[in-house]
């Protein structure tokens, strides 16, 4: 499937909160962020890990392909009083110098790209002995649950092959197969941690989470959007009328050092 997150941007902004507070305390845990840390944040997005990473004092590149995504990244670092630089540039072939950076990252992104390029990149703009950090925020669907219903719904609206980051059909919020790119590309002590936690939704703010999401809002014309949006307000209205709801979601994160 071929998305334009830049077609979403404004429920992306509104409504993707990103990576949890526990995300970043868990890599501070870690050793992994300290202040004047330099970092370069692959597919950036609207700019939620680079933001996590300034917040912490570290000193942030942030990098994407959609001119409009990182509009909304600069509009959201500069209204929470953040200084990221936001450039535009593919992950495989950024133009940062080389050895210049001790952290590189890629949340919620790394299936998009041509992962043993990025791999290899993120191994050029390294400094040795720097990191990097590839991570994903997954709702996590059970029997009956909202999750399943959304994702059925999605399927009836945009029916075709599963996404890039979904194993067997289903988005089980956890990537073996990162290791093999990590460890082809010549990174060493591969570690990995993934947890789950509960993120409250409205009804309104799922929905537009929805919106934002590839099957949907990313590669949906205007008007099937809507008509999605509509069926999808009824179902769960029907369904799920408890506000706010708790939608399981599971962080997966590997990271790894340059030789």
């Amino acid at each position: 499937m071929l998305a334009d997150f830049g077609r979403t941007v404004d429920d992306y902004s509104k409504h993707r909160a990103g990576f949890p507070e526990a995300f970043f305390q868990r890599l501070e845990r870690e050793g992994m962020l300290h202040p004047g840390l330099r970092a370069v944040d692959l597919g950036t997005g609207t700019g939620t890990i680079a933001r996590g990473l300034a917040r912490r004092g570290c000193t942030v590149t942030g990098l994407d392909i959609s001119e409009s995504m990182l509009e909304g990244a600069r509009r959201l670092a500069s209204e929470q009083g953040l200084s990221i630089e936001f450039r535009r540039a593919p992950a495989e072939c950024t133009e940062l110098p080389s050895s210049a950076f001790e952290l590189v990252t890629a949340g919620q992104c790394w299936h998009w790209f041509d992962r043993a390029a990025a791999a290899r990149e993120a191994m050029r703009v390294l400094v040795p002995g720097g990191r990097i950090l590839i991570a994903h925020f997954d709702w996590v669907m059970s029997p009956g649950n909202v999750v399943e219903v959304t994702e059925a719904l999605m399927e009836e609206f945009n029916p075709g092959p599963p996404l890039p980051q979904y194993i067997h059909g289903h988005n089980v919020g956890l990537y073996p197969e990162w290791f093999r790119d990590l460890k082809t590309a010549g990174y060493v002590h591969l570690e990995s941690f993934s947890f789950d936690v509960e993120v409250p939704y409205t009804h309104e703010s799922w929905r537009g989470r929805i919106r934002a999401s590839a099957k949907v809002g990313g590669s949906l014309p205007k008007e099937k959007v809507a008509r999605f949006d509509e069926a999808f307000a009824a179902l769960l209205s029907q369904r799920f009328p408890q506000e706010p709801l708790s939608i399981p979601h599971r962080v997966f994160a590997l990271f790894a050092t340059r030789p």
